[in-house]
């Protein structure tokens, strides 16, 4: 059956839908429906029913023959270390290591946290939590002590699971020092701590830590079940109050939507290379590196470096080559950092990509320009798509593997099955075709999406559930157009308001982009005592680019006027060497609009280099801002 045809079923028949492609996993106990109205914020899925995540992704594949296949690659540049894992060597170290978390007395519904590197063992970590029912946070390695603490209290983990450090480019991230620090700061004190020593840097113990290799000699223990609403893991998110927001995954619907995501969504088959270039502490690094390829019986590659700087921009194209990946994910901006580098993409001499079929971007706006550069010089089709923390996959996209649809540039396509996508006007009615609003979802979700957040019922529903009843609300705003495409065009705090007219600041990041010397910007709305909000944009040029900044400004300026017309009121613009982004990627425009109000108090935990705030503020003092 055809896109259209799955999505309807999905949304008029969820239960039947859904138990279908339930079969796919193998569960000790079958649930004896999909769908189950449990008195929580929403429905719940397969909650009857008893299964186990680490089965699934492992023992399963071992049992059916595979176990020589090869589950997962590590690739590290920044160490020069490349090692490849058996389904049957992972099934032997992770049972080792969930018998030494049991032995200390971890078992269902404990928290452990995950602080850990870009090596097999975070996979490890998490599976082995996942075998004995444990529930897993990971938190992105070298977070500083301060939030790390923030996490702990809110978790509450029995253990922590850590590297002794990470390598970022070419710095050695000490985290033992972060942990003891964060651990000293918490008024939760874990039971215990597991220490991965890398020789980058030896971690001093105390006498809370054991040593990973000590630890895994342990007995291995099977895998336990749990029942399909049982939480799988725990992912906190910033949120806007300043405290983070933990995402609950329930194990039963994330099996099931992970499994049908990867043969649907990527259109990649068991025993082919999948490779997601992003990290353990992010979801795609939850769902696209650790869960999906390996419960679909794929090969997952676990990439420690960077897009440019590991040795240089060839990085990507021969991590390709040499695995023979099938499907590419990444972020647009770690492919805007290639191309601000590499241009002609000259670095790609040599790297042979036959074997590559598809390449996916998502975690933020892919704006037409980077898409059209990626297609050109790699030949493969560029598909967009869009999803959140909270969902776990995909909420609009391009089928691949069910059916590929037309490509429109600048949108990430159509609702996938059990979405059903929405853009509502601020009284929650659906708004005409191409009309900007609220994107929001009609409840119920679909299986893999949260059904609450950890300890937070109540700001769950404040959050996600109150603005439109019966909706799920993204906080994007976007459209849909006359043929059922979706549009996303910004936060829903990104949408400015310029003397009365609402206006996405992605539209006219998209125009800027596509100046020829543009390799990344971002446009913020700023105060303006005429017109209440205007817009400003910080563009970052292509590498070589020899001409006056000015001259460059102007042409900018000029282009949206044109594009989107003087309503627009766009006169803001400069130059800057780089933009503030999570460490995931993400540009963080929410705190350069504080630094152009002269409001910034707290730099974001989540910023990749806290100097680059400052560079900002310099470059938007000469457009006289903030104004004082």
């Amino acid at each position: 059956m055809g896109w259209k045809a799955e999505w309807e079923r999905s949304i008029s028949d969820p239960d039947g839908f859904w138990m279908e492609q339930a079969q796919a996993i193998d569960w000790d106990v079958m649930p004896t429906k999909a769908l189950h109205d449990r008195g929580g914020p929403v429905a719940e899925w397969f909650s009857d029913g008893m299964v186990n995540t680490c089965h699934n992704a492992v023992d399963r594949h071992v049992a059916a023959g595979h176990g020589a296949r090869t589950a997962i690659i590590y690739d590290s540049p920044v160490t020069g270390t490349v090692e490849h894992v058996s389904f049957a060597q992972l099934q032997g170290r992770v049972a080792r290591l969930a018998g030494g978390l049991a032995a200390q007395g971890v078992g269902v519904g404990d928290r452990v946290i995950i602080y850990m590197p870009m090596v097999p063992q975070a996979l490890e970590a998490m599976l082995a939590c996942a075998r004995i029912g444990a529930i897993h946070s990971v938190v992105f390695g070298g977070f500083a002590a301060a939030e790390l603490a923030v996490r702990i209290d809110d978790a509450r983990p029995k253990a922590i699971l850590a590297g002794s450090c990470g390598i970022e480019g070419t710095r050695v991230i000490e985290y033992k020092p972060l942990l003891d620090a964060a651990i000293d700061m918490a008024a939760h004190k874990p039971e215990f701590c597991v220490v991965f020593q890398r020789e980058q840097a030896i971690a001093d113990m105390t006498p809370r830590d054991f040593d990973w290799e000590d630890f895994c000699e342990a007995d291995p223990v099977p895998c336990v079940p749990v029942a399909g609403d049982h939480p799988a893991y725990i992912l906190y998110t910033s949120g806007t109050t300043g405290a983070p927001k933990g995402v609950v995954r329930p194990t039963g619907g994330h099996l099931v939507a992970m499994d049908w995501s990867m043969a649907n969504i990527y259109g990649v088959d068991p025993g082919e290379v999948f490779w997601a270039a992003s990290d353990v502490g992010w979801v795609v690094g939850h769902s696209y590196i650790c869960y999906a390829p390996l419960i679909h019986g794929c090969t997952t590659v676990v990439f420690e470096g960077k897009p440019v700087g590991t040795p240089d921009p060839s990085t990507f194209w021969r991590v390709m080559a040499d695995h023979k990946v099938a499907a590419f994910f990444t972020a647009p901006t770690a492919f805007r950092a290639v191309r601000r580098e590499d241009p002609q993409a000259t670095f790609m001499d040599g790297h042979d990509l036959s074997g590559l079929r598809t390449i996916f971007l998502a975690g933020e706006r892919a704006d037409p320009d980077t898409v059209e550069w990626i297609g050109t010089v790699t030949g493969k089709p560029v598909i967009d798509h869009w999803w959140q923390t909270e969902t776990g996959w995909t909420i609009a996209g391009n089928p691949i593997g069910l059916e590929p649809l037309p490509v429109k540039l600048g949108s990430p396509s159509v609702p996938m099955p059990g979405y059903d996508v929405q853009v509502l006007d601020e009284g929650g009615h659906a708004t005409a075709p191409n009309t900007l609003g609220a994107i929001a979802i009609k409840l119920p979700l679909p299986p893999g999406t949260l059904p609450t957040l950890w300890n937070a019922e109540e700001r769950f529903r404040k959050s996600y559930l109150d603005a439109f009843p019966g909706y799920y609300e993204t906080g994007d705003a976007g459209m849909i157009d006359e043929d059922g495409y979706l549009w996303i065009m910004a936060r829903t705090d990104d949408v400015i308001n310029v003397a009365g007219h609402r206006l996405s600041t992605g539209a006219m990041e998209e125009v800027l982009a596509g100046h020829a010397d543009v390799a990344e910007c971002a446009v913020i709305g700023v105060a303006d005592a005429l017109k209440g909000q205007v817009p400003m944009g910080l563009l970052c040029l292509t590498s070589g680019v020899d001409r006056p900044e000015a001259e460059i400004v102007a042409e900018c300026v000029a282009r949206v006027r044109q594009t989107i017309g003087p309503v627009a009121a766009f006169k803001l613009a400069v130059v800057v060497d780089r933009l503030p982004k999570t460490r995931s990627g993400k540009i963080l425009r929410a705190s350069m609009v504080k630094v152009a109000e002269g409001t910034l108090d707290k730099v974001p935990a989540t910023i990749d280099d806290p100097a680059i705030l400052d560079e900002i503020g310099s470059a938007m003092a000469r457009l006289g801002y903030p104004v004082r």
